[in-house]
């Protein structure tokens, strides 16, 4: 690749390093709740009845949907439950629910083959859906790595050209946990085995002129899975790409445990701007977790609102960061600029360069 024509964002992973500003990515359709571009971060869970209890799932769907889930997950393990997702579809479509389906697929192109002809979103583990974990060799060889490479081009390709027959669309989402034994006999267990994972799924889609991809970089380690979003970024827009991100970490737990190691990851990468879709992971009621996504998720509604006005060239407080506002609410109007000493870790909890720029030092 010509280094010198490779792009990078102002803050390498995300649009600043000290303002917020929302990573735009391309608009992908998914039914009627487009996702990524200008829309709103979208929330979503995953059913945990079993696929072929068609009632059980509907009811479940419904409750996470009333919850205020706009996507609704379904396992699809093999074929029969992949096909059972059309009784569900036509059972919640019947009671009035309209919100986007999608299958999650795991080890069985052909059971993803006939879901993408259900529903409007699949998603595929590039980990183990054309791939392996067995270790049965360690050592890759250059040609023997593009070999396993147009493997996966034979088995994956046939869906990709389903989705784009039927306007499916698909997430390619990485787990931290499955990573193909070729993945991690070059790359090892890191984050960047996690990004060339899903990397070499969406070169692919590109080739066949496949755009309707969401993907995800999802562990149960917060820190990990940070840092494999934040690469993926940095290597999808090195290559010309900017496709939407599903933000999640994966067995949270339940509790204040679940949300505050879910709060962790999926917040600070909403706060570097990136993110268009969060799945909140409990050990609880699916429906449990749509309060959680949009409790994260709404303390970016208004700084996103505020972002477009400072576009606009509108000023005022609401276009103030939430530490700027902090302290013009908080120190008296009164306060004499010249007296104030550098705040200390107790009082403002942590040293924030904007200080600096309301307030000057007191020489």
């Amino acid at each position: 690749m010509n280094t010198a024509s490779i792009k990078v964002l102002p803050g390498r992973y995300c649009n600043s390093l000290t303002e917020y500003s929302r990573f735009v990515t391309r608009e992908v359709a998914i039914g009627d709740v487009p996702m990524g571009g200008n829309n709103p971060i979208r929330i979503q869970s995953m059913t945990t009845t079993d696929t072929m209890d068609t009632i059980g799932t509907v009811e479940q769907s419904i409750r996470m949907i009333d919850a205020g889930c706009e996507y609704v997950r379904i396992t699809a393990p093999s074929i029969k439950e992949a096909q059972n997702l059309a009784e569900i579809k036509k059972q919640l479509r019947a009671r009035g629910y309209t919100a986007p389906l999608v299958a999650d697929i795991h080890f069985t192109p052909n059971a993803a083959e006939v879901a993408a002809r259900i529903v409007e979103k699949v998603r595929v583990n590039p980990g183990n859906y054309a791939d392996k974990k067995k270790f049965d060799q360690i050592d890759y060889t250059d040609a023997e790595y593009r070999g396993e490479l147009e493997r996966i081009y034979q088995k994956f390709a046939p869906l990709v050209k389903i989705c784009k027959e039927y306007g499916t669309a698909m997430r390619i989402g990485t787990n931290h946990g499955s990573l193909s034994d070729r993945i991690m006999s070059r790359y090892g267990d890191t984050p960047q085995g996690m990004v060339e994972s899903a990397m070499e799924f969406m070169r692919i889609c590109e080739t066949l002129n496949y755009y309707s991809l969401v993907v995800s970089m999802k562990s149960s380690n917060p820190q990990v899975m940070v840092q494999a979003y934040r690469l993926l970024v940095e290597t999808m827009v090195a290559e010309g790409m900017n496709y939407p991100l599903h933000l999640g970490v994966t067995e949270a737990g339940d509790g204040e445990d679940g949300r505050i190691k879910s709060a962790v990851g999926i917040g600070t990468l909403l706060e570097d701007g990136l993110g268009d879709t969060v799945r909140v992971s409990l050990t609880e009621e699916p429906e449990a977790e749509a309060p959680v996504a949009i409790a994260l998720v709404n303390r970016y509604v208004e700084r996103a609102k505020a972002e477009r006005q400072k576009a606009k060239g509108d000023t005022g407080e609401k276009n103030l960061s939430p530490f700027t506002l902090h302290l013009l609410r908080t120190i008296p109007t009164n306060t004499n600029a010249a007296t104030l000493t550098k705040p200390t870790l107790s009082s403002v909890g942590t040293w924030c360069p904007g200080w600096w720029l309301i307030y000057p030092t007191k020489t």
